[in-house]
């Protein structure tokens, strides 16, 4: 008999870090987690790198343009979610972009601020503190919800 092989979903994450602060956005209207903190990100679509997903991403939610040499991997997470699937996640950093950042996405996401990184808002998401604090205590690789 043979092994069954898992199918994830996989999803790039920007960690945006200035001035020991990280940028969140609060999530609305998506009937997932709202009310709650997350961090720009979004699912690689078919054919697509997980450095491509999250350049697009990026400018689609927060519109700044990030450099595909600009990009770096700060942590990777294989994770469980709520629902039993199973995700592997690529988190970024970048200490440079173009353009300004701001909130493209006002029906998805109703605040856009800065928080420092020891005090993460209480509505954070869970798994994104998590992450947060990995990022902040260089932990690389990470298990979450199993």
């Amino acid at each position: 008999m043979g092994k069954h092989l898992p199918t994830a979903i996989l999803a790039s994450y920007l960690v945006l870090i200035k001035d020991g602060r990280v940028l969140l956005a609060r999530r609305a209207n998506t009937g997932y987690y709202d009310g709650h903190y997350s961090i720009p990100a979004g699912h690689v679509e078919s054919g697509e790198s997980f450095n491509r997903a999250l350049i697009r991403e990026v400018g689609e939610e927060i519109g700044i343009r990030l450099l595909l040499n600009d990009l770096v991997v700060s942590h990777v997470m294989h994770r469980k979610a709520e629902d039993g699937s199973e995700r592997v996640e690529v988190f970024y950093n970048v200490s440079r972009w173009e353009g300004n950042i701001e909130n493209m996405e006002t029906e998805k996401c109703d605040d856009l601020s800065w928080f420092p990184l020891t005090t993460l808002p209480e509505n954070t998401i869970p798994y994104v503190k998590h992450v947060v604090d990995c990022i902040r205590d260089q932990v690389f690789y990470s298990e979450y919800g199993w």
